[in-house]
């Protein structure tokens, strides 16, 4: 990967902080050059958020993503309407269809839609959705790998205890599986 560009966006309470930060420790634990930058509508718990991570094997020009990202990630219909036009052709939109009621407009991307809450609750952890949508952006990407993502998983969530740990390493896997067996079908170019 040369330059990955990501929008992380949804609304406040579905870690959108939590998944930036996890992709930008991932990508700074693979030795990579990496910016990070959070943006909060007027409320912080309910209101939009938005971050840019930006991973690179040179030195970041500019941290902001608003356009021409790579990829998105994108958790509730808003945020979908809001930045669905920011992705550059040929790039990735990896969307969770719980909270998304309609398909892309675009054929220029690939589109791959994750029932991200559904699947969430059914792997025993409700309210990480997030870590099902990194999954899958893994598994998609082929980056960042698992191994830095734990280790990144301790540092950004201050996590001492391995059970809880283990619960979000099984979620994520559960988001890298969907990419082999995908529980609904893929909107592509």
């Amino acid at each position: 990967m040369s330059d990955e560009k990501i929008l992380c966006a949804g609304f406040g309470g579905q870690g959108i902080m939590s998944l930036g930060k996890l992709l930008a420790y991932s990508g700074m634990l693979a030795g990579k050059q990496v910016t990070w930058m959070p943006s909060y509508g007027p409320e912080m718990r309910g209101g939009t958020a938005y971050c840019s991570v930006v991973v690179s094997d040179k030195p970041v020009g500019s941290p902001i993503v608003t356009s021409h990202a790579t990829s998105l990630i994108v958790m509730n219909l808003p945020s979908f309407d809001k930045f669905e036009h920011s992705v550059t052709s040929g790039g990735l939109i990896v969307m969770n269809s719980s909270l998304i009621d309609r398909k892309s407009s675009r054929e220029d991307v690939t589109v791959y839609g994750v029932k991200a809450n559904d699947l969430a609750a059914q792997c025993g952890n409700p309210r990480a959705a997030n870590m099902i949508m990194l999954g899958t952006y893994m598994a998609l990407k082929g980056e960042p790998r698992l191994e830095h993502v734990v280790k990144a998983l301790k540092k950004v969530f201050e996590i001492r205890s391995s059970a809880l740990i283990d619960l979000n390493i099984d979620t994520l896997r559960c988001g890298m599986d969907l990419v082999t067996m995908p529980t609904e079908p893929r909107q592509a170019a």
